[in-house]
């Protein structure tokens, strides 16, 4: 066996990752099921404390119905930014109780924060990464500080930004060297719409209005047949992602860096 896969197979407390150490996971799990991913990260620790982040958006029920039967009671983190569609927030909760998730956890913006730097709730309509710094990526970083890694449901077919990822990615902007997994990122449209069907799973109520991806409220429109998928997330705007999955690397205390510059 390598000496990385050797390594790997020790790791057990506060792992920290390095390049070559993706390389050796995407080898050894290049033809594992998004549950033997998950069996593996979740339940026999390959890559540390790991939490799983979700937006229970339109595709979210695959995976957290994968973790469910793997490991319900894995972190569950979503980030609560005051901003959400309320069909988002009741579906959440139905997810929650027809899945069985029993540790769920919110993490919501600053409120200091958010007197000092959105007192009139308005950002997002002038300055969208701002509005997520505040609302998504401080909040997460903060949290992500207690964990070795992290699981997303980013597939390839959703953007052009997400087509070549890796089933582990290590986060290159991330001075901790922390792991993404991204269990689901091979499967299709098609495959996520027969697992939804097999197993008879909730939908979403705001996709069959036309919102094929969904994220806060006043950042999310109707998509038109054709369009990309996330072609209605920031709409008008050069902005793809919200940022969370660039989080910047924190301090062993858990603080932002200091050269750490969000966009206030």
């Amino acid at each position: 066996m390598p000496e990385a896969a050797r390594r790997l197979d020790r790791i057990d407390t506060a792992p920290r990752f390095t390049a070559e150490d993706a390389a050796a996971l995407n080898a050894r799990f290049a033809d594992a099921s998004a549950q033997e991913i998950l069996h593996a990260v979740l339940v026999e620790g390959v890559v540390g404390r790991t939490a799983v982040v979700s937006s229970f958006g339109a595709e979210s029920s695959v995976l957290l119905d994968i973790v469910s039967r793997v490991k319900a009671d894995a972190p569950v983190l979503f980030l609560e930014t005051g901003k959400h569609f309320p069909e988002t927030l009741e579906y959440r909760d139905l997810l929650v109780r027809t899945f069985g998730l029993t540790n769920i956890i919110n993490l919501t913006p600053d409120a200091e924060v958010l007197a000092a730097r959105d007192e009139s709730g308005l950002r997002w309509s002038y300055d969208p990464d701002g509005c997520c710094e505040i609302r998504k990526v401080i909040p997460l970083a903060k949290e992500l500080a207690h964990y070795d890694a992290s699981i997303t449901g980013r597939k390839a077919f959703q953007s052009a930004t997400r087509a070549d990822l890796p089933i582990f990615e290590l986060d290159t902007s991330d001075t901790a060297g922390r792991l993404k997994v991204n269990p689901l990122i091979g499967w299709s449209r098609d495959d996520l719409d027969a697992y939804m069907d097999e197993h008879d799973l909730p939908r979403h109520p705001l996709v069959s209005q036309g919102y094929p991806s969904i994220g806060c409220m006043p950042c999310t429109s109707k998509v038109a047949e054709g369009e990309d998928p996330r072609s209605g997330r920031w709409r008008g705007w050069d902005k793809t992602e919200c940022g969370i999955h660039q989080v910047p690397g924190l301090t062993k205390d858990g603080d932002l860096p200091p050269d750490f510059d969000p966009v206030f």
